[in-house]
Formats: C-alpha cells, sequence, structure tokens
C-alpha cells in the first residue's frame, strides 16, 4: 500500500476562492432559449451564489475523507489512488476509471456497493476490493513526463493494480477515458485481467477501413452530426489548451461552467442537471478541480492523442452496459466486435448517461456483479 493521504483544502485557498467567486461577472445570454448554446447564466449565477455563502466544503471534505487515500509512485509518475477493501475476504480487486470531466467522485457511490453489498440490502451479495484511481493529470495524480496516451495510462494503472498493490488477478469497470485505458489494460495484460465491464465500447484500431456497413454508417453519421453541435470543448482543449486552461485557472465560475456544461449534456437528466448531480456533488467536483490547479493538466490526453497508436484486440470476457447517450445513438454491436473477441454481455438499460457509475450506481453494481459471477460458474 502507498503512502496514506488526506484531502485538506487549506483556508487561504477557500478564502480566495469565495473572493473570486463573488467578486465574478456574468456573461448574458446569447439566445432566449436557456441552455441552447451553453450554461444558462442565470442558473450559473445562483449556482456560484450558494458556492461563495453556502457550500459547505469542509463537511464534504470530511466526506470524502470517509474513505482511504494514498499516493504511490508508479513508473516515475505520482499517483492518487483510493482502495475500499470487500466487507468479506477474499475477494476479486476491481479498478474503477472515471473519464473527463470527472474525478474519483464520480465512483464513489458504485465502489461503496461493490465493496458493501450488506449495507444495500444484498446480504449475500459478492463483495470486491475496489481501487479508485484519479486518472494522470486529474486532480492529485501526476502527469508523465512521456506523451499521455491510451497506452501510457493503462501502464500506469496496471502498475499500480499489480506492482503497487500486489493484485495478480483483477477486474476493470469504465467509460471515456478511462474505458478506452481500461480496454489497452486488458489487451497488453490479459494474463491479469479477469474481465472488462464498459459503457462506452472502444473503437477497434483499424475502423476506418472498409467494408463499413449500413447500420455502421448510419451510427457513424449521427456522432459527427451530434460532433457538430457539441465538439467544440473537445476542439479546443486538444488544439489551445493553455489558452482556455489560462481563464479556467484564473477564473472559479469559468471552471465550473466548462465542467458543469458537460455534465448537463452528457447525463441521463433530460436537461435538469440537478436530478442527477445535485448542488453539493457539482461544487465538490469544481472545488477539487480548483484547490490543484488541474484543469489544463486534464487536457493533456487530447493534446496527445495524436501519440496513440494501435491497440491489440480485447481477447478477455468483455461486458457492455451502453450508457444512454451511446445506446440511444444505436451503436452497433459489430463495431465491438472488431475490438473485441469475447463479448458476454450487451445490455442497454435505457437509463444512465455518461456518467453511469454516479447517476445508476445501482444499475451499474448489479450489472458488474452479474457478468463477474457469469465468469465464475462459466
Amino acid at each position: 500500500m502507498g503512502q496514506p493521504f488526506r484531502i485538506e483544502v487549506s483556508d487561504s485557498t477557500l478564502d480566495d476562492l469565495r473572493d473570486r467567486v463573488r467578486r465574478a461577472r456574468f456573461t448574458t445570454a446569447s439566445s432566449s432559449e436557456r441552455w441552447a448554446v451553453g450554461v444558462d447564466p442565470e442558473w450559473l449565477k445562483q449556482l456560484a451564489s450558494y458556492w461563495a455563502d453556502g457550500f459547505d466544503w469542509r463537511a464534504t471534505e470530511a466526506a470524502l475523507n470517509s474513505v482511504p487515500h494514498y499516493f504511490a509512485e508508479i513508473a516515475g509518475t505520482r499517483m492518487h489512488y483510493i482502495v475500499i477493501p470487500a466487507e468479506t475476504q477474499p475477494a476479486l480487486p476491481i479498478i474503477l476509471n472515471h473519464g473527463w470531466p470527472s474525478s474519483f467522485v464520480e465512483m464513489l457511490a458504485l465502489a461503496d456497493r461493490l465493496a458493501h453489498p450488506s449495507r444495500f440490502g444484498a446480504a449475500d451479495g459478492t463483495a470486491y476490493d475496489v481501487v479508485v484511481p484519479s486518472l494522470p493529470g486529474f486532480l492529485y495524480s501526476a502527469l508523465p513526463d512521456s506523451p499521455l496516451t491510451r497506452a501510457a495510462i493503462a501502464e500506469l494503472l496496471h502498475g499500480l493494480m499489480v506492482d503497487e498493490l500486489g493484485f495478480e488477478r483483477y477486474a476493470i469497470f469504465g467509460g471515456d477515458i478511462g474505458g478506452v485505458s481500461g480496454a489497452w489494460m486488458a489487451a497488453s495484460h490479459p494474463e491479469n485481467v479477469v474481465g472488462i465491464v464498459q459503457i462506452h465500447p472502444s473503437f477497434p484500431s483499424s475502423f476506418d477501413e472498409p467494408p463499413i456497413t449500413v447500420e455502421e454508417q448510419v451510427f457513424l453519421d449521427a456522432e459527427d452530426a451530434y460532433d457538430a453541435t457539441d465538439g467544440g470543448y473537445s476542439a479546443i482543449m486538444g488544439t489551445r489548451p493553455d489558452t482556455i486552461a489560462a481563464a479556467l485557472a484564473d477564473s472559479p465560475v469559468g471552471l465550473l461552467a466548462w465542467i458543469v456544461d458537460k455534465y448537463r449534456d452528457w447525463s441521463d437528466c433530460d436537461g435538469n442537471v440537478e436530478s442527477r448531480f445535485d448542488r453539493d456533488t457539482l461544487l465538490a467536483i469544481a472545488t477539487l478541480y480548483w484547490a490543484t490547479g488541474s484543469i489544463g493538466s486534464s487536457f493533456r490526453q487530447y493534446v496527445d492523442f495524436e501519440h496513440n497508436h494501435d491497440r491489440g484486440l480485447v481477447t478477455v470476457p468483455a461486458a457492455f452496459t451502453l450508457s444512454c447517450e451511446i445506446s440511444m445513438t444505436g451503436f452497433p454491436r459489430s463495431i465491438a466486435e472488431r475490438a473485441y473477441t469475447d463479448i458476454r454481455v450487451w445490455n442497454t438499460p435505457g437509463r444512465g448517461g455518461h456518467f453511469l457509475a454516479h447517476e445508476e450506481p445501482q444499475l451499474a453494481a448489479s450489472e458488474i456483479r452479474a457478468f463477474l459471477a457469469l465468469l465464475e460458474t462459466a
């Protein structure tokens, strides 16, 4: 186990944050339709007011510190992670990998259900040793010296599980960047990975090669149409990251807007982000990004994307619980079958978005537990 760590944001950092929020200037809405072209200024103003004069960071900090945090040096890179031991031993380890603009906070409700099933009415449920890392460049985890590719992330996470924690066999759950990196872990170290559960299937490395089916082309066209309205964030973070990071690192309200925009657009919230993420959760995530000054470093994997190379096939057993954003655009199973050779489960539950672990933790826990039980009986 690594070096124990506690989250402790200084009073001076909090005082400066609140002062900046109180003095924030807000833009005029660019459309008469609220949220049509970004975060609604009036809603943002109300949330900022609560951040400055209502949000209890110390209570949030204490809750976050109720789980054990650690630092470890993995291949020369400092990694932050949480380990929640299973309530019954021996237990299979599982790593929960977050994406962007997320954090370990997203995984806590799911982690608790996997490690302590009896707390949630499943006295006979299988318990797991749960590891929740902060991805490199996110919050308390540092960036490596080399380009931050999916393969590089995967090697750091695998090193954490095997070299640091001593888990010779483990399972993986994740979506977005964490899901793709999980696929790299499984492809590169099949002897260590029991199985992988993903909410966003990874594309095969050679998918641009024909033939592409009619169903696949319809999906690709739908993705292109969606990106035309939503892809601006990715374009600027990949091409001018230091420009936008300068603004976000100096303005907590700007940082909050940049993050919340995606929590609303990508979650299964029907336009009401607070139906999935209460204000304290949104502000906990924003405060962590602010206190660690890590919004710019969280962009690195966008900047370094061109350094990624082809990934081999994922041959370990795989399960997919597709988030709504994926299932509603009709992601064809045939695409996944070009990248994963042993798909055991393909579910489209119809609820839970990009942040499914937080939005539907009970669903995610049940899906993971059922899949891993399936492997035990196979």
